[in-house]
């Protein structure tokens, strides 16, 4: 059965138009893939815990090495990279702030960029392991950013895409929401040019179908 994990970090709520989008996108997708089940982690709302002493000394220990406190650390983040690896499909929404993604993403980031689970080092460099998923990532942003003079200052989809890569995540498809700060008209402009191409993007995905991750 193919999974699809919709990650929203926006701290906007119901009000997030990047949240707004992602979670369309995703209920297509779902509706369009016989099966599919749908994880939302909506960190936004409930943020994940920055890294901490306790976790960055637990998920360097073996297992029988923990202590109980340490062991609860490093069960929450196994959980939240389960559900990564378990994933067919990614769809991750962000609001470019301050030029970067949202905080609470980069949290949920560093949980689960895990070595010798999401990547691991060999001899020839680092290779990732939560590989087979299609992503895709929802940017809102008040100006714009995808083009133009201010792309050199949108550090969210690169940076997005590097990890992502580093994970083994390499098919990625990006929504802009652009010039959300141009007032109404540009606002619904822009989202109308965005959920057109979600309908796009769902109906592709249903033609070419989507395969759940080999066992």
């Amino acid at each position: 059965m193919s999974t699809i994990l919709l990650v929203t970090s926006s701290p906007r709520g119901e009000e997030s138009v990047s949240n707004k989008i992602a979670i369309d996108l995703a209920n297509r997708l779902k509706s369009e893939t016989d099966g599919a089940s749908l994880i939302h982690r909506d960190v936004g709302t409930y943020p994940i815990p920055h890294l901490d002493p306790v976790t960055m000394a637990a998920i360097r220990k073996p297992a029988e090495a923990r202590s109980a406190e340490e062991a609860a650390a490093v069960e929450y983040s196994d959980r939240l990279v389960g559900e990564l690896l378990a994933a067919d499909t990614v769809v991750i929404a962000t609001g470019l702030i301050n030029f970067s993604i949202t905080s609470t993403l980069k949290s949920w980031i560093d949980s689960v960029a895990r070595a010798g689970l999401t990547f691991r080092y060999t001899e020839d460099g680092p290779v990732g392991l939560a590989t087979g998923k299609k992503v895709y990532l929802v940017v809102a942003c008040g100006g714009v950013y995808s083009e133009g003079a201010a792309i050199s200052m949108n550090h969210a989809v690169p940076y997005l895409k590097t990890i992502l890569g580093f994970m083994g995540m390499t098919d990625v498809e990006v929504i802009y929401v652009e010039g959300l700060a141009f007032g109404p008209e540009a606002t619904q402009k822009a989202v109308a040019s965005a959920q057109a191409r979600v309908r796009e993007l769902a109906f592709a995905a249903r033609r070419s179908g989507i395969e759940p991750v080999a066992a």
